[in-house]
């Protein structure tokens, strides 16, 4: 092997520089020319892509973002485009290509080889968590910090006025952000997709637990995070029926992109490290069509389909702690 590639797709999450890194230096190390496309799929349609060097990879573990930038792609599903990248890629001499991204961006990579005789692996990067083979994705960390961050500070404002505030988070598949973060605030309420009932009797449960804390403790604050997309009408016409209900003021915070950027923890930038390093290792050793993670600490490789195929469960007893929390927080 003598070139490789890679590229960032989809939705940026933080690590993504700390992997770029990895991969360029590990490449470098095994005397491999790298080679990073720009924005994307897209990049590599139009034959957009840096010839990376050590120096392009100087001080960007600490950076958020991408500094090969991202984007969505509608176009790659179609075969003619698949042909057309393989045809760039093959122009350039391109022997494997890396993709760091979520299951959609694994999609593109498993359309590509279908078109493609050169070897595709995929790096977990999404801060949703939602890519099964792997303990947790790239990013996925600091999203929780930055989520914690943000319900921390508006606690402060929620005890100042006794108000009930609803936090919307990012993950409107996958409750991993909200459950984490619910938990490490001690959030009062949560709602997410994988445990949250109808509308009707989660806003029910919702309202009786309130009145039950009330009665408990008085007027004071209350915390609900909830998953993006939950609520059909949105979080704002959620707080509103809310404050009609309970008659206690409601407000929401909707935290949406903030929760994508930011400098890595440091969880994100050893994971990012070590899962660009052994993707390299890994198509040295000729693996293709395949994704590399960590599970257990043990780096792993697993097919591409299953980051789509197999729906990752929460953590099944952070879940019963929180319940748990719950009911005696409603207890006279």
């Amino acid at each position: 092997m003598r070139k490789i590639a890679l590229l960032t797709s989809g939705g940026d999450a933080p690590g993504m520089n700390a992997c770029i890194r990895a991969i360029v230096l590990t490449s470098l190390r095994y005397g491999l020319e790298v080679y990073g496309y720009r924005h994307g799929y897209n990049g590599l349609l139009e034959q957009e892509y840096l010839n990376l060097r050590a120096k392009n990879v100087l001080n960007i573990i600490q950076r958020g973002g991408t500094i090969l930038n991202s984007a969505r792609c509608l176009s790659f599903k179609s075969n003619d485009s698949a042909k057309t990248a393989a045809k760039n890629l093959d122009a350039l001499g391109i022997e494997a290509l890396l993709v760091i991204g979520g299951d959609g961006s694994f999609r593109g990579a498993k359309h590509l080889a279908k078109h493609w005789s050169g070897q595709v692996i995929g790096l977990p990067g999404t801060i949703d968590n939602d890519v099964d083979g792997t303990d947790a994705t790239i990013g996925y960390y600091t999203a929780i910090e930055t989520a914690l961050d943000s319900i921390d500070k508006v606690r402060d404002t929620a005890d100042a006025f006794e108000r009930i505030f609803l936090i919307e988070v990012m993950g409107r598949h996958a409750g991993f952000i909200g459950l984490n973060a619910a938990i490490a605030s001690a959030a009062d309420h949560i709602m997410l997709p994988e445990i949250s009932r109808s509308c009707e009797d989660e806003l029910e449960n919702l309202i009786a637990h309130i009145e039950a804390v009330k009665k408990r403790r008085g007027n004071s604050s209350y915390i609900v995070v909830i998953a993006e997309n939950l609520w059909p009408e949105g979080v704002t016409k959620l707080a509103e029926i809310l404050s009609q209900k309970t008659q206690i003021e409601c407000r929401p915070v909707i935290l949406g992109y903030v929760q994508r950027g930011g400098s890595p923890v440091s969880q994100d930038r050893v994971l990012a490290t070590k899962l660009g390093a052994f993707a390299v290792e890994m198509a040295l050793e000729g693996k293709t069509g395949v994704m590399v993670g960590e599970i257990n600490q043990q780096l792993v490789c697993s097919e591409l389909e299953t980051s789509w195929q197999q729906k990752k469960p929460l953590d099944s007893y952070l879940v019963k702690i929180q319940q748990d929390l719950f009911d005696i927080l409603k207890r006279p």
